[in-house]
């Protein structure tokens, strides 16, 4: 049998591809719109200023990172103890129900904030479940030599969807306020479906045999032993934390930028701002798909995470509707250059017995810098008005790519994707190469 010579050559690699690019679409999609609806509502039917419909938003962040910091453990377990497949298509189950219950209760105009802060909690808990199970899908499927092209081509179907998703929602909120939660319903049903096409994935008996709070124990350990791991999960932690500047975005489109006749952009502006760092993702993660970085990984990593800053920090300054799309693209590239790299590492630093568990703590780390970023992104914005928020945001994550590349020296030094990693119970040792 001949030996496949690109992800996209595996049957199970396309289906799982289909599978992430429906749900995120549809979930990008909704959260765009949950957020515009939150500030809305905020704004006219509670009647509060800019300065208290933005701390709402970064309530809505909170409301999203509870339950994602109370289950990562758990779905890490469950990543490594059962069916990848079917923790994650429960967890899409899940969404589907929140899609229906917000298309049903945009319809009959029931939206209110505490019906918005409870769905969001849902989800979030719906989320902590599929990241972990799905990325610890992909090594299953595919070869070792390959992992990095497939994180590339796998980033193409997220930022892709991400475009897509926020864009399209937009534009079906403007026809209809309850159309984009149909549309993402129907999508999150065709990625279920997909998840559960793949083929049988492989159990690990000493995992279902262990006890679950040892294993979580276990995971946390392995993370903590491990610098190379530690830093890189760290790294966008904190610097996403404080240079998340698309939670304000709302702001920006409602009370900001205009169009050329000086009218605020609104929701059809805001669609097309969180899409653009996607568009700028999505082009950088087609290049590394066909020419995959292969040297100075760690250093690239930690240019790619200051150029984040930069960029939005110009985000926040900018008053021309263009000149901000652009930096967004460019916020989008340099991050797809941060994923990518530190995806692969993760991945190929973390043996399978423990993969899911390593990718439910990564994927709480970037959870926590997405959620309680907007909640910090609405705190600074009551305080210091969205552009300053932004600019903050932006200088914190440069500052933070220094402190990180003087703490963790092992990510400067770091050469190559060369995958090392050790058993459970071997003693930790530098992880460079």
């Amino acid at each position: 049998m001949t030996e496949p010579t690109s992800p996209i050559r595996i049957a199970d690699f396309r289906k799982i591809w289909f599978a992430r690019f429906c749900a995120v679409f549809a979930t990008t999609g909704m959260v765009v719109i949950i957020g515009y609806q939150l500030y809305d509502v905020a704004r006219s039917d509670y009647g509060m200023s800019i300065a208290e419909a933005s701390f709402q938003l970064g309530l809505l962040g909170l409301a999203q990172f509870v339950p994602l910091a109370v289950l990562t453990p758990l779905a890490g377990v469950a990543a490594d103890r059962f069916d990848r497949r079917w923790v994650g298509t429960i967890a899409v189950a899940i969404d589907i129900v929140i899609a229906l219950t917000l298309a049903l209760a945009t319809r009959y105009d029931a939206v209110t904030l505490p019906l918005i802060y409870l769905l969001a909690a849902l989800h979030g808990s719906a989320r902590v479940f599929v990241g972990p199970s799905v990325a610890a899908i992909v090594p299953n499927i595919v070869p070792p030599a390959m992992l990095p092209r497939a994180i590339a081509m796998s980033s193409i179907a997220w930022q892709i969807a991400s475009v897509g998703g926020p864009a399209a929602a937009g534009l079906l909120f403007a026809q209809g306020r309850d159309w984009p939660y149909w549309v993402a319903a129907g999508l999150l049903v065709l990625s279920g479906a997909a998840l559960m096409s793949i083929g049988r994935l492989p159990l690990h008996p000493a995992a279902r045999d262990a006890h679950p709070f040892r294993q979580v124990v276990e995971g946390f350990r392995y993370v903590w032993n491990e610098r190379f791991l530690l830093g890189c999960v760290t790294l966008d932690l904190f610097a996403v934390l404080l240079g998340g500047a698309t939670a304000l975005l709302p702001v920006f489109a409602r009370d900001i930028l205009t169009w050329s006749d000086g009218t605020p952009i609104g929701s059809q502006g805001l669609g097309i701002m969180r899409a653009s760092p996607a568009i700028g993702a999505a082009l950088v993660a087609a290049w590394l798909s066909f020419r995959p970085i292969a040297r100075e990984v760690g250093a690239k990593m930690l240019w790619a995470v200051a150029g984040f800053g930069a960029a939005t920090i110009a985000f926040g300054l900018s008053r021309n509707f263009a000149l901000s799309l652009g930096f967004l693209v460019l916020l989008g590239a340099a991050d797809m250059v941060s994923v990518y790299i530190r995806s692969s590492l993760v991945q190929l630093y973390t043996p399978d017995a423990v993969r899911g568990r390593v990718s439910a703590i990564s994927g709480l780390a970037i959870s926590a810098s997405n959620e309680l970023g907007e909640m910090q992104s609405g705190v600074a914005a009551a305080l210091l008005g969205a552009t300053g928020a932004v600019v903050f945001g932006g200088l914190g994550a440069i500052g933070v790519t220094i402190i990180w590349a003087a703490a963790f020296p092992e990510l400067r030094r770091a050469k190559t994707f060369a995958p090392q990693f050790r058993t459970m119970h071997d003693s930790p040792k530098e992880q460079t190469t």
